[in-house]
């Protein structure tokens, strides 16, 4: 049975109640605007940075990761974004190359239900919107009537390979829905969103935490500590949650019986994470346990940025509350690029907080931080207009 809560949106009271409890969004903290040098023009350019080192890196060195894994597909849906930005015809050359290489198919064998395997699929759709063959979307599309079919009734028990068959660990999140509510919104099919909104419930009644509003990794944390003693909260971790919120409600129809839950879901996390980033505007690998971690974070940080710049876009976060939360993620962001255009301070592949250098660099990182410099594009532009 799902286990649901409805919020009608934070209250300056409620807000002010959790700035005494310590969990104060950032737009609290004192921000002066006239420092604020981000300008849409700004964002563009390090955007452009961002991709082009990335490009050419797979270019010149080749591929860190196989060209169809999760990490390469999160890559894809940031350069997605960027393409729609700049409408530059080498991004979206790249982009069609990877899918022509690829066949258009999601990965085969035992583990083609694991979500992680099925992420690629945002790169089909996106570019199925471009150029509507079916051929784009086919796989994707009889992996999702596949899954349809299945009684989804197991444990989520981190055992027996249960992340073979169910979306067992919270960055499934933003692996598996995204691309099913993606096939969701371009065949005009509901019965895919009905799955996604069937099994992220499924995944939320056992990894979120109602309490701190947040999400394990997997069922191995719920009794982990960290040297502070606070629980276990992988920064990565609940960022692929709130990009994958993000990204469902992007393709959810506005009249969706069960939207309003994902909202109050969606503003639930955010008000949490706002109240979590650190005075260098980062999020670091552990949430409740930062100064164990006191290194910047960008793979985290440039997702929960995305998704809560989305969240004001579309009128889903407040701007007055979350504005200054998101510009200050997109500075330390840009600070963390490296004169050449890479992006370092990412956390390598994992499970768990980590420590992460200047040099650590890693494909979904650079996916999210564009992913989040098309929604401070878009902020920035709207701001001006006012």
């Amino acid at each position: 049975m799902k286990s649901r809560f409805l919020l009608t949106g934070m209250t300056l009271a409620a807000l002010a109640l959790l700035s005494l409890a310590g969990c104060k969004p950032a737009a609290l903290y004192q921000y002066s605007a006239a420092k604020n040098s981000i300008s849409a023009k700004s964002i563009y350019a390090d955007m452009q940075r961002a991709a082009n080192w990335q490009m050419d890196s797979i270019k010149h060195k080749g591929w860190r990761h196989p060209m169809g894994n999760w990490t390469s597909a999160a890559l894809y849906t940031g350069l997605l974004a960027w393409q729609e930005v700049s409408k530059d015809s080498a991004t979206l050359a790249f982009l069609n190359q990877v899918a022509d290489s690829l066949q258009w198919k999601l990965k085969s064998g035992a583990d083609r239900y694991h979500a992680d395997n099925y992420c690629i699929g945002q790169l089909y759709c996106g570019l199925y919107e471009l150029h509507k063959d079916p051929v784009r979307i086919a796989d994707l599309k009889a992996l999702a009537d596949t899954l349809k079919t299945r009684p989804h009734t197991e444990s989520l028990a981190w055992k027996n390979n249960i992340s073979l068959r169910e979306w067992a660990w919270c960055d499934a999140l933003f692996m598996g829905p995204p691309p099913i509510a993606m096939l969701a919104h371009v065949t005009g099919n509901r019965n895919y969103m009905n799955l996604v909104d069937k099994l992220w419930w499924k995944t939320s009644d056992y990894l979120y935490d109602k309490k701190e509003r947040l999400f394990y990794r997997d069922s191995r944390y719920f009794d982990k500590k960290e040297n502070n003693g606070a629980k276990v909260f992988w920064s990565r971790g609940n960022a692929w949650v709130m990009a994958g919120l993000a990204r469902v409600l992007q393709y959810m129809p506005e009249d969706y019986w069960d939207r309003r839950y994902w909202v109050a879901q969606f503003r639930e996390m955010a008000s949490r994470i706002a109240g979590l980033q650190q005075s260098d505007g980062t999020w670091h690998a552990s949430l409740l346990d930062p100064g164990s971690y006191p290194g910047k974070e960008t793979s985290g940080t440039a997702f929960y940025c995305y998704a809560m710049a989305w969240g004001i876009n579309h009128g889903v976060l407040d701007a007055s509350l979350y504005t200054s939360t998101v510009d200050r993620a997109w500075e330390a962001l840009v600070g963390c690029l490296h004169p050449n255009g890479m992006l370092g301070f990412a956390q390598p592949i994992g499970a768990a907080p980590g420590h992460v250098n200047y040099d650590d660099t890693e494909l979904y990182a650079v996916g999210a931080f564009l992913l989040a410099g098309k929604e401070m594009i878009t902020l920035h532009q709207a701001s001006k207009e006012k």
